[in-house]
């Protein structure tokens, strides 16, 4: 396999500026420590796995802890540092912007900025903001603005409104509920539906959105009134795409492919988060998979990706 075979889609920046300050804007509370980072770090581990681009964003917990003119500024801040990276190593490197949320007059301004002056490649909100999740009519004139521009939004899971259990910091288990709540609630909302334009990455396979879908269908329907038909719920799901970061084990593989088919999976690592060694190992698990055709393995790796991502296909 050619490196020009994989598109990291769920890939981290960590902003020197971003890491020193966050332990004074309220930490990380999920209990996940800041890994060592640099563009050539990134580099070398995507060349140690085929990758030829990877889209970084800025994971949880974000800007979250700042707080008014201090959270759009550090966005911005995030989001030129990011770019600049870009514009060095175009063919390595893409970019999600971040937006000050829940500030939604200054994302507004940060969409404008991030698209038409960065070029950025798509836009990352985290699953919730201080426990309002992404289906909410607060967030509806973000998700009208980027349906407007036909948006890549990559969604990364938060911290949940719960404690952590003891030893287990969130990412391991937290972060895949969070995004299956804030898919849930999405779609039971009308946002996958009203926003047909924006395209929407769930990380790590959907949490276990693909695994309990009908469940989720056929309840939503028993007890909400206003609840479509189960299956156009679960068309409504079908709309996401997935990703493999940390996901690519048989039965998840088995799993996704079954829900979904191949044409809405997205290769992703989760570098530097996810450890060399483990992003190492689910690539070792994707590659040895026989849930996809070589085909899809190929469409999985980039070729849906670059149908994403215009400025990777040409």
């Amino acid at each position: 396999m050619s490196a020009a075979n994989r598109i990291d889609v769920h890939q981290h920046v960590v902003p020197p500026f971003w890491s020193d300050a966050l332990p004074a804007f309220g930490g990380d509370p999920s209990g996940w420590n800041s890994p060592a980072w640099s563009p050539e770090a990134a580099i070398a581990f995507m060349d140690s796995q085929q990758i030829a681009t990877g889209v970084l964003s800025l994971t949880a917990p974000g800007i979250t802890g700042w707080q008014g003119t201090a959270r759009r500024d550090m966005a911005r801040r995030v989001n030129e540092y990011t770019a600049s990276l870009v514009q060095k190593r175009p063919d390595r490197f893409g970019n999600f912007a971040t937006l000050p949320l829940p500030d939604v007059d200054g994302a507004l301004d940060e969409i404008r900025y991030a698209f038409d002056t960065l070029k950025a490649d798509g836009v990352v909100l985290l699953s919730n903001y201080h426990g309002m999740y992404l289906g909410d009519r607060y967030f509806d004139a973000v998700w009208a603005e980027l349906d407007r521009r036909g948006a890549a939004v990559f969604v990364h899971p938060s911290k949940p409104a719960i404690q952590t259990i003891d030893g287990i910091p969130g990412p391991i288990v937290d972060y895949p509920f969070d995004t299956t709540r804030c898919a849930v609630d999405m779609v039971l909302n009308g946002v996958m539906d009203r926003y047909r334009n924006v395209k929407v990455i769930l990380s790590h396979a959907g949490g276990f959105l693909p695994y309990a879908a009908y469940r989720f269908a056929e309840l939503a329907n028993a007890v909400r009134p206003d609840a479509k038909p189960p299956a156009q719920i679960i068309e409504s799901f079908q709309r996401f795409y997935f990703d493999t970061a940390l996901s690519s084990g048989p039965s998840a593989l088995l799993g996704l492919k079954t829900f979904v088919g191949a044409g809405r999976v997205l290769y992703g690592s989760d570098f530097p988060y996810a450890p060399a060694r483990v992003g190492a190992s689910f690539t070792a698990m994707l590659d040895a998979s026989d849930a996809f055709t070589s085909d899809e393995k190929a469409a999985v790796n980039a070729g849906n990706a670059r149908g994403l991502f215009p400025r990777l296909d040409r």
